[in-house]
């Protein structure tokens, strides 16, 4: 018997280890299978992907290959505006590309832009809709004007909108205009130490932009860069307009991206949307606060909330304070930066601007009247240069088409996607162009070429600098009265590379 447990010991043992052998081996085959059936999965998707790419494709309309599933994302990461413009020296100035699944239709001149979009804007009226601003940005708020897919509501919207800011109503800021700008020239005299150390001049831009969209909707004021609620709405905002762009968010085009379950940019959204409902709800219990007191003074909230006839929803309310709130940083804010650094490269412009403001206006008045018509035409002309050279928004808000459209025999279906390359139809030349010369054949800024005429053609994005204009024309005289009373009040803001 003490001889036989040992053979049982070892035969207990040995079946043991043929039953981890085979254990093992039928794991590794699991793993295996799970793998190839995984290979397989992911081939078979790229392979249905791919077909349905090729479908959802313009037909007749040429543009760049990409890769699978992303399509053209990876060639657009770093300069979106610019490599559409290259694209356009190989496939003409109206092409096709595809963000992940989507066709998208590039616009790339201007006369391309007046055929498609200038006679066929009802058919170019809606928006597209995107994931991350449209489903995760704005699920409590809303979407802002130009963001907003085509409906009665968004009529009714850009009604209200455009009666806020025609020409008539305009007229009535100029006291507010006037006031902003001054503040601005005496917050870059003040944190410059009358000219003695040199300032980032944008904290002050971002200000004067914000605090006139804030007063033109609520009433009030945003008087110091120093206060709490100047950085919160600064750097929400900046946030959002990255989540609104249509190159920046990848989920947007790739389904499969947005079933990440550590999904930052999904949750740095929300996070956005959080404390953007804070300072709006702050903003609007403010201005019902001065109503009830019968405190509050005329602006677009307060001006619908007491008119007993407006048919707008608090939704819609919500959505034009968001489009004054997003607009001015993408606009202003960046107009008057990109000229605050031209000038501090150009000091024979400050010097010319500076000669032709005490010729018209005279020593005892540098500044000119808050009334003042445009008076001052080398002003005017610089302003208007200005808008001319330097694009605003590279890429235009995306447009969605409601009905077939068609272009030199290619029919661009409805539903499509239409992005306007404005930095592409700024570049581009025009020959015979207007008022004796073509733009970007000579790129030199000199608004001495508008002096006499003082029109320009300021490209696709004419009617969205209007307002922008209007801040600058006030703004340009004060400052250079103070970077010439002062010297040394110089911003270190560097002018972006063209």
């Amino acid at each position: 018997m003490p001889g036989i447990l040992p053979h049982r010991s070892s035969q207990l043992q040995g079946t043991q280890g043929s039953s981890t052998m085979a254990l093992v081996a039928l794991d590794t085959e699991k793993a295996q299978a799970i793998l190839v059936i995984s290979c397989g999965g992911l081939l078979l998707y790229i392979l249905v992907n791919e077909i349905i790419r090729a479908r959802a494709r313009v037909a007749g309309l040429k543009g760049p290959g990409g890769l699978p599933i992303v399509g053209n994302l990876w060639d657009i990461r770093i300069d979106a505006a610019e490599q559409y413009r290259k694209w356009a020296s190989v496939f003409g100035d109206v092409y096709q590309i595809q963000l992940g699944n989507m066709p998208v239709v590039v616009i790339n001149s201007s006369a391309a832009a007046k055929s498609i979009i200038g006679q066929n804007s009802q058919a170019l009226s809606s928006r597209p809709e995107f994931y991350t601003f449209h489903k995760v940005v704005s699920n409590t708020a809303g979407t802002t004007i130009g963001t907003s897919p085509y409906s009665d509501s968004l009529k009714r919207r850009r009604k209200a909108a455009a009666s806020a800011l025609n020409r008539p109503s305009v007229q009535t800021y100029v006291k507010h205009l006037d006031l902003e700008s001054c503040d601005f020239v005496r917050e870059l005299y003040t944190y410059g130490h009358a000219g003695q150390t040199a300032v980032d001049p944008m904290p002050m831009i971002q200000r004067l932009s914000l605090s006139l969209s804030v007063t033109l909707n609520w009433g009030t004021r945003i008087i110091s860069q120093e206060e709490a609620l100047f950085a919160e709405i600064t750097e929400v905002e900046e946030e959002i307009s990255r989540f609104r762009s249509t190159t920046g968010n990848l989920q947007d085009y790739i389904p499969l991206a947005r079933l990440n379950p550590i999904n930052t940019h999904s949750f740095k959204a929300r996070e956005m949307r959080r404390r953007r409902d804070v300072y709006l709800t702050a903003l609007n219990n403010g201005l019902e606060e001065r109503i009830a007191a019968g405190t509050s003074t005329p602006c677009i909230q307060a001006n619908v909330l007491l008119d007993e006839e407006a048919k707008l929803s608090k939704d819609e309310l919500t959505s034009i304070s968001l489009t004054m709130l997003s607009g001015g940083p993408d606009t202003v804010t960046t107009t008057l930066a990109w000229l605050v650094a031209l000038l501090t490269n150009r000091p024979d412009i400050q010097e010319k601007a500076l000669s032709e403001i005490r010729a018209h206006y005279g020593e005892e008045r540098p500044l000119c009247d808050a009334e003042d018509d445009q008076q001052c035409r080398y002003i005017v002309a610089l302003v208007r240069e200005t808008l001319r050279y330097f694009t605003v928004l590279r890429l235009a808000l995306p447009r969605a088409s409601v009905k077939d459209i068609v272009y030199n025999g290619v029919v661009i279906p409805n539903g499509t996607v239409v992005f306007l390359n404005a930095w592409a139809c700024n570049m581009g030349i025009c020959s015979p162009a207007p008022h004796g010369f073509s733009r970007w054949t000579n790129v030199e800024f000199r608004p001495c070429r508008l002096g006499r005429s003082g029109g320009v053609s300021t490209g696709a994005l004419a009617s969205q600098t209007r307002r922008t204009a209007l801040h600058i024309r006030y703004w340009i005289s004060d400052v250079g009265r103070v970077s010439f009373g002062q010297q040394g009040v110089v911003p270190y803001y560097h002018a972006p590379a063209q």
